[in-house]
């Protein structure tokens, strides 16, 4: 007869790891777990790093699936096109574009898109299942030698489920055509389970000309064993179609030519499919510990823009294609030895990264969506290996070190019609985090760490002013984190972080390009507050100050365009009884849009909510509301140059996209 039990984390961890040591000799209890944040103090290994449990990501209010990062404090995800399109994200002063220096990985398979058709790092989270998501482990700035590319700003780990504890179906409908279906569960299979899932999703948004975005994600997955003894093997499967409604001039709606959900071309839009399998291997004993995982991914994408209307062409428009196929392969290995019974505890871990893309990508001018001339189009082979080491002791009670050394090698081979193009690149990154404490519940943290970014390929063997194949960065970071207030979690933290070559956006090209050194510095609090077991708040706060550096920066030219200076968030979480609700509050700063600072986007604020009430028989009733005060900010905005079609020469102007209207969704949930 099993029991019920409420654990606290570290009880829960110290159950769960020696379950899996010791498989067959004991059973591991049902397990109760409330939505409390698990306390990182002896964990962590900087002020900025954290984990978020599945109940948390659970209670959380998202419009589209990546707006799921938002979890981690000080990141922002919007959007600038169609649903389907890759988020925009910002982190620490950063406007990441669609990814670039945030790394993600889902079920350790990476997201970000290198040599991207479209951008640098292009991460799509569109085929992400939120109620699948167990976990989010997340770390900021280069003081892991685990994470590698594009992890200079910050890394973000979503684990899924091997097993739901109920088997789930829901279905919601909403406004300006919203409606989603899931099925999910996890029958028992043999020894082990297999857990499916099934979505299907549809949202036209309050555009004029509606996203119809639709969308089909599927995932099976087997698995045996526990979280460190065992394997999964897992496929998924998505597809998706949309329109898009792009930036628009801040002119045209000035004037009344267009409103603010119009779109000045059409056509816009895109096709995206993902598909992938990967296999996870653990093995865990009292002296050594090994992981292997392996993926294959097939990527494919149709993007259609048109960013400057009629500036290059006035009469068939500036609409562009940027087709991306790839197939991305790697694997991940790592091996930790742990050291006992010396009065020092140590680990020490070695890891090996493989990754290969066989890419085929290019840019061609066309007519509502008819292939009009080709601009450029490339066969792009990039592979790499990492390998690192990381070796963790703690010295004593109030001392504890993480050093780790990484070298990376990267392979570029471009291909096009004037023949072939090679470049190669190398980088060792070491890094160094120190941890002090914890005296009156309150630890100290000094992280000091270089990374780096890769950079698109086919900048890395142009012939006049190549890019270079890695750009490194370099931070440093103190923080602390305290539990001196009883039920209060709070994190402070400053850093200071410089890139030998920024990634800067281009509006009117709808790419990026290596551009200038910069520094970055700022401070971000966070902090978690359960005054009762029902009710918890979170109050997280960044600021971050961006600048270029170098010999080619013009004085008073040294802003980062789109490098956002403040976000907040504050959030209200409850659950009593049948009664389940939370309330958000986003705040994103003021920024410039051009490097002198004489043009600004203002900042912008959007509230969310939900409430649920839990009906007999397994039934949940939730309402979800979205920009809930209805405001008209802007959710990304760029200034360039553009020509509409009945002027009769270019203009520069800010170019912007509506945070959308104000809607709701209902959805009924039936767990069994």
């Amino acid at each position: 007869m099993q029991a019920a039990l409420r654990l606290s984390p570290i009880a829960l961890s110290l159950l769960l790891c020696h379950s899996a040591a010791r498989a067959d000799d004991l059973v591991l209890q049902r397990v109760l777990i409330d939505g409390s944040r698990a306390s990182q103090l002896g964990i962590a290994d900087a002020a900025n790093a954290g984990s978020l449990s599945q109940k948390q990501l659970e209670m959380r209010t998202v419009y589209r699936p990546g707006e799921l990062l938002e979890a981690v404090p000080g990141l922002i995800a919007t959007q600038h096109s169609g649903e389907g399109k890759a988020n925009q994200f910002f982190l620490r002063g950063f406007n990441l574009d669609h990814g670039t220096d945030l790394r993600t990985t889902v079920d350790d398979m990476p997201v970000n898109q290198r040599s991207h058709a479209h951008g640098q790092g292009w991460t799509d989270l569109n085929f992400l299942i939120p109620e699948l998501a167990a976990r989010m482990d997340y770390r900021k700035g280069p003081y892991s030698a685990r994470d590698g590319d594009f992890a200079s700003a910050g890394a973000a780990a979503i684990t899924y489920a091997n097993r739901l504890a109920q088997t789930t179906t829901s279905a919601s409908i909403g406004q300006i055509g919203f409606a989603r279906a899931l099925l999910a569960g996890s029958p028992e299979a043999g020894p082990g389970n297999l857990l499916y899932a099934l979505e299907a999703m549809h949202n036209d948004g309050p555009f004029t000309r509606p996203d119809d975005y639709r969308k089909v994600n599927a995932v099976l997955r087997y698995s045996q064993g526990y979280a460190n003894n065992g394997f999964t093997i897992s496929a998924m499967a998505y597809r998706a179609s949309w329109n898009a409604t792009d930036q628009i001039p801040q002119r045209a709606v000035d004037d009344g030519t267009l409103g603010r959900f119009a779109a000045i071309d059409d056509s816009d839009g895109g096709q995206a499919r993902r598909y992938s399998l990967s296999g996870v291997w653990r093995r865990t004993g009292a002296e050594q510990a090994s992981k292997v995982n392996a993926y294959v991914i097939r990527n494919q994408l149709d993007l259609y823009s048109n960013f400057t209307y009629f500036l290059n062409d006035p009469l068939n428009g500036d609409q562009f294609s940027q087709p991306d196929r790839r197939v991305t392969s790697g694997v991940d290995a790592t091996h930790t030895w742990h050291g006992h019974g010396t009065g020092v505890n140590s680990d020490l871990t070695v890891g090996l990264q493989l990754q290969n893309d066989n890419i085929f990508n290019g840019l061609y001018n066309t007519r509502r969506r008819e292939r009009l001339s080709t601009t450029r189009e490339e066969h792009v082979v990039e592979s790499s290996l990492g390998l690192f080491a990381e070796h963790q002791v703690r010295w004593s009670d109030k001392l504890r070190s993480r050093a780790g050394l990484r070298a990376d090698s990267y392979r570029f081979d471009v291909r096009d019609s004037g023949g072939a193009a090679r470049s190669r690149d190398h980088q060792l990154s070491p890094s160094l985090n120190l941890i002090f404490g914890p005296w009156a519940q309150t630890e100290w943290y000094l992280n000091a760490g270089n990374g780096f970014h890769s950079n698109d390929a086919r900048g890395t063997v142009e012939r006049t002013a190549p890019a270079p194949g890695l750009a490194r960065t370099r931070a440093l970071e103190v923080g602390v984190r305290s539990e001196l207030v009883p039920r209060l979690q709070s994190a402070l933290s400053l850093y200071r972080l410089d890139m030998a070559s920024e990634l800067v956006y281009v509006g009117d090209a709808g790419n990026t390009e290596a551009g200038p050194a910069s520094r970055r510095t700022g401070i971000e609090l966070s902090n978690y507050y359960k005054p009762f077991k029902w009710l918890s708040l979170d109050l997280d706060l960044a600021f971050a100050r961006a600048r270029a550096r170098g010999a080619g920066v013009a004085a008073g030219a040294d802003r980062i365009a789109g490098a956002v200076e403040g976000v907040g968030q504050f959030a209200l979480t409850l659950e009593r009884g049948p009664w389940s609700g939370a309330l958000r509050l986003r705040y994103v700063g003021a920024r410039p849009l051009i490097e002198n600072n004489s043009v600004r986007a203002a900042g912008s604020t959007t509230m969310n909510g939900r409430i649920g009430y839990r009906l007999a028989n397994g039934l949940l009733l939730e309402i979800e509301g979205f920009n809930l005060t209805n405001r008209r900010d802007s959710a990304i905005a760029y200034y360039y140059e553009s020509r509409l079609p009945n002027e009769a020469a270019e203009r520069e102007d800010v170019h912007f996209h509506p945070v959308e209207s104000r809607s709701l969704r209902l959805t009924l949930v039936k767990k069994w």
